[in-house]
């Protein structure tokens, strides 16, 4: 594995802490940098906020105070590293380069980075991780806003996802937002969104009913959280905004997130430690993503299909015939959409499409799935 400890402060912890508690299960990096192994995950902070107009320079310490005192669970057996700070470099782009380094490494030997930051611009950086790797990736988003921006405008955190469409190759084949508010977003952005064949799934759309966005989180490899898109009063930030995600609902998309065998990264952003309250929910965050990569399936469906239920739907209107998949392990559900012609093998990790019961439902009624058409889009 490439040395990555000279992107790294270590971490500075003098706790003393009992045997149940995170701050003795995780391995820091302190005196040395740690040994990593496979299949494991790898915290670190970057206070980089240069990409906003958030200011606060609050020292990591108070995060990590708080999720230190969390406890572990019995059956835990992977093991959680502590990397330390990556602390902002001479520029923004030296910061991108310095995490984007990091994450790529990390991906590589099937380490799971979990970013915590920093202005959500920090997202391309992860991105690019990705793209040194040349791998077509997912992005879901869990935001108040698209944050497309304009191509002709520097990269921020409320504008950087046009920024990675126009990099050439591109190698962001969908992007997902979850918790979008109507009054945040342009028609222009929901104009594109549409053209691009990206999915939305609004927050009055996620509080109705969690399952619709529980599909986009499945299908994404970098899950991304805009720490504002939750409910100010939830953390007693006057710099929120009044709707959003309850505590317990952004809890729950990070174990939904953990728990994806898709999902190889995951960055919390635009974070403000401007309380207590606000540490102790990063800290939850966190442990309830870690809690769901310690109860992985291992069922998405690549390769043999022998352990899920196949489910065969002709729609009559359209000619076309739809298949599901149902795993035997998780009762999950996928739709495989056909590649279309001249369509080559990089698509391989994209043609399973995950998707719920509705939409086998819909597909029974003659109904074609928004997702399969979306991606059959994609695929040609």
């Amino acid at each position: 594995m490439t040395d990555i400890s000279i992107y790294f402060q270590a971490v500075s912890d003098n706790g003393n802490w009992q045997d149940q508690e995170l701050g003795a299960y995780v391995i820091k990096n302190q005196l040395d940098f740690p040994e990593l192994d496979k299949n494991s995950c790898a915290l670190f902070y970057v206070p980089e906020y240069r990409g906003s107009d958030i200011d606060n320079t609050v020292s990591s310490s108070h995060f990590r105070e708080a999720f230190y005192k969390l406890h572990n669970e019995q059956d835990w057996k992977t093991p959680i590293y502590d990397l330390g700070d990556i602390l902002p470099g001479n520029t923004l782009e030296d910061t991108y380069f310095a995490v984007g380094k990091v994450v790529a490494e990390l991906v590589k030997n099937k380490i799971i980075p979990i970013v915590i930051g920093g202005s959500q611009d920090l997202t391309v950086a992860m991105y690019n991780g990705y793209e040194s790797l040349e791998q077509l990736v997912n992005i879901c988003s869990i935001d108040h806003s698209l944050d497309l921006g304009s191509p002709n405008e520097e990269i921020s955190a409320n504008g950087f996802l046009s920024q990675i469409l126009l990099k050439r190759p591109c190698y962001l084949f969908n992007h997902s937002n979850i918790g979008l508010q109507i009054p945040y977003a342009s028609a222009k952005e929901f104009d594109l969104f549409e053209k691009l064949y990206f999915d939305i799934c609004r927050l009055g759309e996620f509080n109705q009913d969690f399952t619709k966005a529980e599909p986009h989180i499945r299908n994404a490899d970098i899950i991304n959280i805009d720490y504002q898109s939750i409910k100010a009063s939830e953390t007693m930030n006057l710099n929120g905004i009044p709707n959003g995600f309850y505590a317990e609902q952004i809890c729950q998309i990070a174990r939904y997130a953990g728990i994806s065998d898709k999902v190889t990264s995951f960055g919390v952003f635009n974070f403000e430690s401007v309380n207590v309250m606000s540490d102790k929910l990063l800290a939850e965050i966190i442990w309830y993503f870690i809690q769901g990569t310690m109860s992985r399936k291992g069922d998405f469906p690549i390769g043999s299909k022998s352990e899920y239920t196949r489910f065969t739907v002709f729609l009559e209107e359209s000619g076309r015939e739809i298949v599901f998949f149902k795993s035997n392990k998780s009762a999950r559900w996928w739709m495989e959409v056909p590649y279309p012609p001249q369509s080559g093998t990089k698509y391989e990790r994209h043609h399973m499409v995950p998707c719920n019961k509705l939409d086998y439902d819909n597909a029974m009624n003659n109904e074609m799935p928004d997702l399969w058409w979306k991606t059959y889009q994609k695929l040609g």
